[in-house]
């Protein structure tokens, strides 16, 4: 599959140009990004623009989408006009209107659109999936997810944080991946009710923390936190309650904790899993060394994506459409209070 990247020089820009780079289902179609020698030294070869109707005039099948969010919505609806299929970053664009007209030319192209969710294919949180999705800790009772770290200081870029370019605030940053991973283990959210709050960095429009309860349409729950005050630094954590256990995964440090027993209430059984290597790695390469693996991986799976598998670990536009939407239903049921109900929109196919 011939793949462009457009914000090929930016630092996800780079790791997504070496997944294609490395892969052996890809080819790396052309870059583009907004200062001509860092795109052609990212390019490796391929052809380089900081024009985007000759990036789009290169022969190729899809394109990967490395930008700041308030600028993806045009490319992505570009893109689709050409009749490529797409991944991009998340979130898929910082308003609900502009993630839903993504997802709408995505269907009305029959192409494949993926969204940036690679924390899925983090050891950790894949355990947790393959152990929930197993069985073996009883029927899903309820879910904790939380997603923190210590606030602006955490950020290369004032955009990052400012809600007119990213969306808003600790809810669109590490906890809409959080977001994506509750949804990964319920099926779906269609219920939203919780409180978001401004107090500690007083950003407009950018939420410090955001806590809330998200239900599936069994109305299984699952208990939600973002956080840019979380003063011990940055972690993620889901854990999965069922009727004959627990399942929790962690980053970072990557670790899992499984609780196994025959009957609610018996004996418990406890395996740990850490993952010595990652942290070896990460301490010498840093975490760009994962984070790139999950990249890989989630390439992998979009190529199959667009070839109209399914059952597959990549986040699709739906997914990415209601990780939108929901960090947009916290604040607004925060004003009402009240909660938010929510479509069913299930998995997304290619028509």
């Amino acid at each position: 599959m011939k793949i462009g990247v457009i914000g090929a020089a930016g630092k996800i820009g780079q790791m997504r140009v070496q997944n294609i780079l490395e892969s052996p289902d890809a080819e790396l179609a052309a870059v583009l990004d907004l200062e001509f020698h860092r795109a052609v030294a990212v390019a490796d070869g391929a052809p380089a623009f900081t024009d985007l109707d000759r990036f789009f005039a290169t022969s190729m099948d899809a394109v990967v989408i490395s930008t700041p969010a308030h600028i993806r919505e045009p490319l992505c609806l570009r893109a689709f006009a050409e009749g490529l299929h797409v991944l991009t970053e998340k979130p898929l664009s910082p308003t609900v209107e502009g993630a839903r007209r993504i997802v709408d030319a995505a269907k009305k192209a029959g192409k494949a659109l993926g969204a940036g969710f690679n924390m899925r294919y983090y050891p950790s949180f894949a355990h947790v999936k393959e152990v929930a999705s197993s069985g073996e800790i009883g029927e899903i009772d309820h879910v904790r997810v939380y997603g923190g770290h210590d606030g602006l200081g955490h950020f290369t870029h004032d955009w990052e944080y400012q809600a007119e370019f990213s969306g808003g605030g600790a809810l669109w940053d590490v906890g809409i991946h959080m977001t994506d991973m509750a949804r990964f283990i319920l099926g779906e959210i269609t219920s939203v009710y919780g409180v978001a709050t401004n107090t500690v960095w007083n950003v407009p429009g950018s939420e410090d923390n955001a806590v809330a309860i998200f239900k599936n349409p069994d109305g299984i729950p699952a208990i939600y936190q973002a956080c840019w005050n979380d003063w011990k630094g940055y972690q993620s954590v889901i854990e999965v309650y069922g009727s004959r256990g627990m399942v929790r995964g962690a980053y970072a440090p990557m670790q899992n904790l499984v609780i196994t027993m025959d009957k609610p209430g018996g004996a418990p059984k406890r395996v740990r899993k850490f993952y010595p290597e990652i942290m070896v790695r990460e301490k010498l390469k840093s975490w760009k060394s994962t984070a790139i693996l999950s990249f890989g991986d989630e390439l992998a799976d979009f190529i199959r994506l667009t070839r109209g598998e399914t059952g597959l670990n990549c986040a699709d536009g739906h997914a990415g459409l209601r990780a939108v939407e929901i960090a947009a239903a916290v604040p607004e049921s925060t004003r009402s209070g009240q909660p938010v109900e929510l479509d069913n929109l299930g998995d997304m196919t290619i028509q």
